[in-house]
């Protein structure tokens, strides 16, 4: 089981995006507030987010209460700043990969407290940053990869 933590999200479409990466892989959606968006039931329903009810969403006011009810999760923190790329990283079952909001990322305290746990994905240098869906996406599968995409489909219905 992969965990992913957003911290203080603000655009839908890219939570949206994220929450059908985490129905598709069984993956865990955290949410930290604030949201820049409403995720009411009305709010998902216009929205047409079919594989809502497929997610197992939780919401947190701020950070130190998602560590009040997670005190020591083995996470990792994406970052365009961090020093390891994500293919360095062991992903274990459970852990939790947290992205920050899209106009800021992560706050700089937190990484400074995990500076040992922060990764980035390897781009060029002149490239601000990939979209948040995107990375969320290429961590969350490279994650899956090193446990052996457990209760995913490992083949389509094609034959050769």
């Amino acid at each position: 089981m992969v965990n992913i933590v957003l911290v203080e999200p603000e655009i839908p479409m890219n939570t949206g995006n994220i929450a059908r990466t985490c129905a598709a892989t069984r993956s865990r959606l955290h949410l930290i507030r604030p949201l820049g968006f409403d995720i009411s039931d009305k709010a998902v329903r216009r929205a047409g987010l079919d594989y809502w009810s497929m997610v197992d969403i939780s919401v947190y006011d701020h950070l130190d209460d998602f560590f009040m009810k997670h005190p020591k999760p083995d996470l990792w923190l994406a970052t365009t700043k961090a020093p390891y790329s994500y293919h360095e990283a062991v992903f274990r079952d459970d852990c939790y990969l947290f992205f920050g909001k899209e106009t800021a990322g992560l706050p700089e305290y937190f990484r400074f407290e995990h500076v040992e746990r922060c990764i980035r994905i390897p781009m060029r240098e002149d490239a601000r940053s990939l979209n948040l869906a995107n990375s969320v996406a290429i961590i969350t599968y490279e994650a899956l990869r090193q446990q052996g995409f457990p209760h995913l489909m490992g083949e389509g219905a094609m034959k050769a």
